[in-house]
């Protein structure tokens, strides 16, 4: 199926990301190069003298025979949470308390070591207000979920005030998608 007569030294398989959507890859060495970009399709690579193969598509099941071990190994992927703040405060906004329980049900789901809180604020105010603020409110965010039951030390905490925002504003510009703290569950 791969490559008549010698077999294979590599093998290089596109497959779906975890949301179904497929990017491409190059295969290249001194001997040529392929482009894949369709899901499931793959190229063989006899040695380095041998260009990769013409792509093909491989079946699931082969794939599953091929490569299941090292697919069922991968972690899993992060999942991201946006928190939004009130001006000036650490208080959430209402929608995104309301988030909490499934940040929670998430960590707990995914048997998680590690939970990412990263503070951030608009461009209104002076830089170092800003950041002790953010890293107020990341604080905040903490120990809602410490208070929730999920341990301390799972929970790594980083601000970065101003200077990382998710719409860019010119300087002293409320912005209510920058009074935000990113949790990632990992």
């Amino acid at each position: 199926m791969l490559l008549t007569g010698c077999a294979a030294k590599n093998l290089v398989v596109l497959a779906p990301d975890p949301d179904g959507g497929v990017g491409h890859i190059t295969v290249s060495n001194r001997a040529g190069s392929v482009e894949i970009n369709t899901t499931n399709a793959f190229t063989a690579i006899k040695d380095s003298e041998s260009a990769p193969s013409t792509p093909a598509g491989m079946d699931t099941a082969k794939i599953q025979d091929l490569f299941g071990k090292a697919l069922a190994a991968q972690p899993l992927s992060p999942v991201h949470f946006i928190l939004y703040f009130k001006i000036d405060s650490t208080d959430l906004l209402p929608e995104s308390g309301d988030m909490v329980p499934e940040i929670i049900a998430g960590i707990h789901q995914r048997g998680s070591e590690m939970v990412s809180v990263v503070g951030h604020s608009d461009t209104a105010g002076d830089k170092a207000y800003n950041l002790r603020l953010s890293t107020l409110r990341a604080a905040a965010v903490k120990d809602r979920l410490v208070e929730l039951g999920i341990a301390e030390s799972l929970i790594d905490v980083t601000s970065h005030g101003e200077e990382n925002p998710l719409i860019k504003t010119g300087d002293n510009v409320k912005n209510e998608k920058n009074r935000r703290v990113e949790v990632v569950i990992r």
